[in-house]
């Protein structure tokens, strides 16, 4: 299934079980895609998590609903899945910008977020650049944590500056940021910061020791200065590379970055000229 139609597809079932306790797992299985692969390719493409959609598309329909019915805000609370008015209200609040009731009794200005709506446009027509390579299994030095998927844009560059604060940096600097979920289809995934391991050197407390295993990878290059130039080559991942992918397929939950050391740069990770990479392990068809 191709990804504009896999989102397409996504998004009728989240409408039609809008109030039901759906989760993203539940999204991803209805497309027949891991959730691994299915929640950083519609976030990617569509520019939120499933959970941000799923969320947003309730508190506005909410708000619909406040404004032209007499439905009662615990009534609605219950309804889009929240646990109590309390939190209906607060989440309310921070999409609408104003309380339930305010909007009730006022008719203040609600916001809105209608269904996304897909538009087929011409793309690729150019060369992009990847290499397929086999590599053999490797262990790394680092630093995990285990993240959901709803809220892992703002928390993992949250973990990457806590890690240099904290001084973990003078153990690992940080070669690569390394995605695991091996079942490619849980709610939570783990995420490393980490370095080459070295056997002669001693583990450091609260350092740990993984081997990612060997696999033939789609590597592909990112030159330019931080977050851009990596956000940019995985929206062409997604949007073009992969729908366009004949012979090859996802092979397992890995993804790696790996990042060139920022001190041979002028400027950084902001140098124009800085290198990563995105590697995405693959099998044929």
């Amino acid at each position: 299934m191709e990804w504009t139609e896999a989102i397409s597809k996504a998004v009728s079932y989240i409408e039609s079980h809008i109030t039901e306790d759906i989760t993203m797992h539940d999204v991803a299985e209805h497309v027949n895609i891991s959730s691994f692969y299915f929640h950083k390719g519609f976030s990617i493409l569509c520019g939120y998590s499933i959970t941000e959609y799923i969320r947003n598309r309730r508190l506005a329909l909410a708000a619909e609903e406040l404004i032209t019915g007499d439905v009662t805000v615990i009534d609605l609370a219950m309804k889009y899945g929240y646990e109590s008015p309390d939190s209906f209200t607060k989440a309310f609040t921070r999409f609408h910008g104003y309380t339930p009731l305010m909007v009730r009794k006022n008719k203040t200005m609600i916001k809105a977020f209608a269904p996304l709506q897909l538009s087929i446009s011409l793309k690729g027509g150019y060369a992009m650049d990847y290499r397929i390579t086999k590599k053999e299994a490797f262990s790394v030095l680092a630093v995990s944590e285990e993240f959901s998927y709803a809220n892992a844009k703002q928390d993992i560059p949250s973990f990457w500056q806590e890690h240099y604060s904290s001084g973990k940096g003078e153990h690992v600097c940080g070669m690569f940021g390394i995605n695991i979920d091996p079942q490619m289809g849980n709610e939570k995934f783990e995420y490393l910061i980490a370095d080459i391991y070295n056997p002669s050197v001693d583990i450091p407390d609260g350092f740990t020791v993984k081997t990612i295993p060997a696999f033939t990878w789609a590597v592909f290059p990112c030159k330019g200065a931080l977050p851009h130039s990596m956000q940019d080559v995985n929206t062409k991942i997604f949007s073009e590379w992969l729908p366009a992918l004949q012979d090859y397929e996802f092979a397992a939950g890995y993804c790696v970055e790996m990042y060139d050391a920022p001190d041979k740069y002028p400027n950084g990770t902001a140098d124009e000229n800085y290198y990563t990479e995105i590697w995405i392990p693959i099998k044929k068809k």
